[in-house]
């Protein structure tokens, strides 16, 4: 900055520097407005590093001028740095956007996809206009970013965009410093933009205006295909009961449910119940999909979500969908373009190829998607953002956290929900939702994004971090690569450091981290961790109790054979007659054989797995559909005006190991007294959150340490988080929780690239 103390000549001349995310947000338009109102001249410009300026002008104008970049930066700007230096006087008059340059250090910060600003949503829907009804209207404030990225800097070459020649009119637009569409990179119209089409399965044009023809499809219960910013959905009318089930049918989504759109705050009313902090989520500019609570009359299809208390709700973010949602008037199920377990359709061939199967019509046009990226989902935890899945809207936007990358770094992250991550500075870039990494399609994307990344951010790994688990595509892949130094990180400790980066804390905590699995250091099956962590190491102080899994990996699909492993520990051939038992009467002995001999049957301390042994002896969900489902359901069972909690033993020893079989017993003993499966379901949540906090305050006392770092999947069970929580901070914890990246998997890159840099950064023995 300019220091005012310093007596400078009558005219100056300054050159600066803007880092952080302002490309692709209306910066350069805003600095020269701003230079125009304080009568400095020079220009502005874009480079790899950000936006790079040369300003002259009187000394107090050039001070009032710099101080004003970073105090008034457009809304949508993230300022991280200022910085300036003297450079000599050259008489320039008047102020000029230059042409970009393409420098080789890349820190420039590409911004997310950003939902429709309320002035382009006005042209859309104004009597008149040549944007009337344009599906692709947007300016500096709104429009894709992410998505259509090619390179930086940020410039319309460097874009999807770059095939559409301007028309007279939008290069108008583009060149009016009044006008909010001055340098706004996708400014298209009618006449030179993008355009709709719709077509059968087949690839066969269907006449009619393309938006009413999909809303008339819609209204007949047909599957539309749409495209989007980021990929592909499959869309169906949400109250109606046929369509949704076939979409089920087609897509093979048995029982997970699906997000609905609606069109605006009133139509979600009729819904979900809304607090303010959901609508600002709702109706802001990242518009994920938010879990709220379902009003017992909302009028929806059962298959919709099947059993569920909470609905995912989104409000329409791009023009596109504006038009769709207020042509259909009613609910609209906006699910991910693909078929379960594969990665969103994004370009349009791949999209032909692996949805007609599904789809009945395709409302597509030819703007291509350069990246993919899923819907984002979110929940409320006491008027907070808990992410589940973090992508449109929110990536890439980097995370600044307090560790500092010496040397570039990759992350591969997990096995399931994953995402990867790259770092460098004091930043990191979490990629988009990728998926499961168990098929050829998500590994391709894996490793496509990852490309991306590196070269978009200019990151060339030094260091890749990757899970414990040999078997992990990620890990292969980071091993296999053979360009960079590889650091190993457990799963759990993994978590534990997510959630103390997305809080801005370096630890020593007590961390419980409670998932399905994670490849432990002792070469067995974690999942119900206490560990003593700080971002370098970690000491794995409790877990739950270790149990068999017959039949390995099939006792994550078959969670009756967890009830089965717990049942046999506790009663051998005494097992009480229970529905479980009844309902596999020719399995049943061999699955426990499998338990008692431990052949293909791995100890485990998962909490998924506790809970997915509980839910099939309470809620009867003997198979699972999809990844938590049993769990799920156990929480949706819970009656949460519940109080009364089973009693878990937490043994005095080292490790500390809390006793699940406990919890199983006590609800055996209520269902066989007649207590109802609500009942139960909520004293298993409240028995396990007792616990855990008495054995948090044992490692307290112990350690001295006051605060504790919840993570993993587990914690996105909003009964159980909130008991923990509530019990911690009743014993004055300082509670730390996430809410910038997914407490799942999802968020475990983050986890890995903190520890690697960190133990780096540690000298041996330090």
């Amino acid at each position: 900055m300019i220091d005012p103390g310093v007596e400078l000549p009558a005219r100056t001349r300054i050159r600066i520097r803007v880092e952080g995310t302002v490309q692709g947000v209306g910066f350069r338009p805003f600095v020269y407005a701003l230079a125009a109102e304080h009568g400095v001249a020079g220009f502005v410009g874009n480079d790899c590093g950000g936006v790079f300026a040369e300003v002259e002008g009187d000394p107090p104008a050039l001070a009032a001028f710099v101080g004003a970049l970073e105090r008034r930066a457009p809304p949508l700007a993230v300022v991280e740095r200022v910085s300036t230096e003297p450079i000599p006087v050259v008489g320039e008059r008047g102020f000029r956007i230059a042409p970009s340059e393409d420098t080789r250090a890349r820190r420039a910060l590409v911004p997310p996809d950003l939902a429709t600003c309320e002035d382009c949503l006005a042209e859309v829907f104004a009597p008149s206009g040549r944007r009337r009804h344009y599906a692709f209207t947007n300016c500096t404030g709104c429009g894709p970013r992410f998505t259509i990225v090619t390179a930086v800097p940020y410039d319309r070459a460097g874009t999807t965009m770059a095939g559409f020649a301007l028309c007279d009119d939008c290069a108008g637009e583009y060149k009016d410093p009044e006008d909010r569409r001055f340098h706004a990179q996708p400014v298209c119209c009618p006449a030179c933009g993008p355009a709709l089409r719709f077509h059968g399965p087949n690839g066969r044009p269907v006449r009619g205006e393309p938006v009413e023809v999909a809303a008339r499809w819609l209204r007949q219960g047909r599957i539309v295909a749409v495209k989007g910013l980021g990929g592909y959905h499959l869309a169906v009318l949400a109250d109606h009961e046929a369509a949704v089930s076939a979409l089920r049918d087609r897509k093979h989504r048995e029982a997970k449910p699906f997000a609905v759109m609606v069109p605006d705050l009133d139509s979600a009313r009729t819904l979900v119940a809304l607090e303010e902090a959901a609508e600002r989520l709702l109706s802001g500019t990242r518009r994920p999909i938010v879990l709220l609570p379902r009003r017992l009359d909302a009028r929806l299809a059962q298959a919709v979500a099947p059993g569920a208390r909470h609905l995912g709700i989104m409000l329409p973010y791009t023009p596109l969908h504006h038009l769709l949602a207020r042509r259909v008037a009613r609910p609209i199920v906006l699910t991910s373009g693909n078929v379960s377990d594969e990665p969103i359709a994004h370009r349009d061939e791949d999209a032909v190829a692996r949805l007609s199967g599904i789809a009945d019509g395709f409302l597509v046009h030819d703007r291509p998607i350069h990246v993919r990226a899923d819907d984002s989902v979110v929940r409320l935890f006491r008027g907070r953002e808990l992410p589940l899945r973090r992508s449109r809207g929110y990536v890439p936007s980097p995370l600044t956290v307090r560790t500092r990358f010496a040397r570039p770094l990759l992350a591969c992250g997990a096995e399931l929900k994953n995402t990867f991550c790259v770092a460098s500075g004091d930043r990191v870039f979490l990629s988009p939702h990728i998926g499961d990494l168990e098929n050829y399609e998500t590994l391709r994307s894996f490793t496509e994004g990852i490309e991306h990344f590196c070269r978009l951010f200019g990151v060339r790994p030094q260091i890749i971090a990757h899970d414990l688990h040999p078997d992990y595509l990620s890990t292969r892949y980071a091993l296999e690569r053979g360009d960079a130094e590889t650091a190993a990180v457990q799963h759990h400790h993994a978590h534990i450091a997510s959630c103390l980066a997305d809080n801005g804390h370096d630890g020593p905590v007590i961390g419980i981290a409670l998932d399905g699995l994670g490849y432990g250091d002792d070469g067995t099956l974690w999942g119900g961790e206490l560990l003593v962590a700080d971002l370098a190491g970690y000491e794995r102080a409790g877990h739950l109790e270790t149990v068999p899994m017959p039949g390995g990996a099939a006792a994550v699909r078959e969670p009756w054979r967890m009830a089965a492993a717990h049942l046999d520990a506790l009663y051998g051939d005494d097992v009480p007659d229970l529905a479980v038992v009844r309902r596999h009467p020719d399995q049943w002995d061999s699955v426990t054989t499998l338990a008692r001999t431990r052949t293909n049957a791995p100890f485990t301390s998962s909490a998924g797995r506790l809970f997915d042994a509980v839910s099939a002896i309470v809620c009867g969900r003997d198979t699972a559909a999809y990844e938590g489902q049993a769990a799920i359901e156990l929480e949706q069972r819970a009656d949460t005006g519940e109080r009364g909690g089973y009693a878990m033993t937490v043994t005095d020893g080292t490790p500390l190991v809390l006793r699940g079989t406990d919890l199983v017993r006590g609800a055996v003993d209520d269902l066989a007294s007649g207590v109802g499966p609500g009942r139960v379901a909520a004293r298993f949540h409240n028995g396990l959150a007792f616990a855990l906090v008495r054995a948090a305050c044992a490692l307290r006392d112990r350690t001295g340490l006051r605060t504790a770092a919840l993570s993993g999947g587990v914690f996105q069970n909003m009964i159980l988080l909130e008991r923990v929580v509530t019990g911690l901070e009743r014993e004055k914890f300082t509670v730390l929780v996430h809410s910038r990246v997914p407490p799942n998997d999802g968020g475990i890159c983050l986890g890995q690239a903190v520890v690697a840099a960190t133990r780096l950064a540690t000298p041996a023995g330090g």
